[in-house]
């Protein structure tokens, strides 16, 4: 089974700059530490053609994850389980375990003061209405539903796009599975930083490292400025264990390392 995942942003907000996507940055860096493979992250707006475009899309590839976020509250511009049944030619309907959630929340709230009287209004229910099929997964911190749903071996989870909620349903029910997909796989990153030497010597010898390293991805990324260069190097690598994976980095590291003093350059550890 694919260890990849593609993200799936939703949301107007994130099209304007209205608001940063810290959502994918989170998602992205999160699953990774797990093993997972980021292949791409979509952005699109509150419109159920684009929706449904971006999910086909996604389906087409056959990652093992695909991952929504934003689109699942009870307003007129939430439209991403809406778009999510109507690319895979589905119905959406009222799900019972999803209402149960939905309505325990509410009263939660009465409990605490913060309502009069429940009342499970119809943009209530619309956050129990899901695809057909689709599995609800509990909200610790907010009201609206995860969904979750297993389109011929792909898992296509859908998220809030309020990042608590978010990363709570995340690390609630998604995290374990791709733990458990993932098995022993281990990620491990370092990075270090180079002095006196421009990006573009460098390349080169960025090339030659991960030649003769080819499990190991080298990234530099220029922090400095033309006269004055500085630059980080960041190191990533999978392994199925953790001694693996901190060995083929050292090494990595050192090859790099002595290369870059070869031609002048300074490195040092991050």
């Amino acid at each position: 089974m694919s260890q990849q995942m593609e993200i799936i942003c939703v949301g107007n907000e994130l099209l304007i700059g209205k608001t940063l996507n810290t959502n994918a940055h989170w998602i992205a860096k999160r699953a990774t530490s797990l093993g997972t493979i980021v292949k791409r992250i979509t952005i699109v707006g509150d419109d159920v053609d684009e929706i449904v475009k971006a999910i086909r899309g996604a389906l087409q590839r056959k990652p093992g994850f695909i991952i929504t976020t934003g689109g699942l509250g009870p307003t007129f511009d939430d439209k991403t389980l809406e778009g999510i049944a109507k690319a895979l030619n589905s119905k959406l309907k009222v799900n019972r375990k999803a209402l149960k959630m939905v309505r325990e929340k509410y009263e939660a709230y009465v409990k605490s003061g913060r309502m009069e009287k429940v009342e499970l209004t119809p943009p209530r229910i619309k956050m129990a209405t899901l695809p057909k099929d689709a599995a609800p997964l509990p909200n610790s911190v907010g009201t609206a539903p995860g969904v979750m749903m297993n389109v011929k071996g792909i898992v296509l989870i859908a998220l809030p796009g309020v990042p608590p909620e978010m990363e709570a349903i995340f690390e609630e029910s998604v995290a374990p599975l791709l733990r458990r997909r993932a098995g022993e796989v281990t990620f491990y990153e370092a990075s270090i930083h180079a002095d006196n030497i421009m990006e573009s010597t460098l390349a080169p010898l960025v090339d030659e490292v991960m030649r003769g390293n080819p499990y190991v991805y080298i990234k530099s990324h220029p922090k400095g400025e033309e006269k004055k260069p500085h630059i980080e190097i960041h190191f990533s690598t999978t392994a199925r264990n953790s001694k693996t994976a901190k060995d083929r980095l050292g090494k990595t590291i050192v090859q790099l390392s002595e290369l870059v003093k070869k031609i002048g350059g300074k490195t040092k550890l991050k």
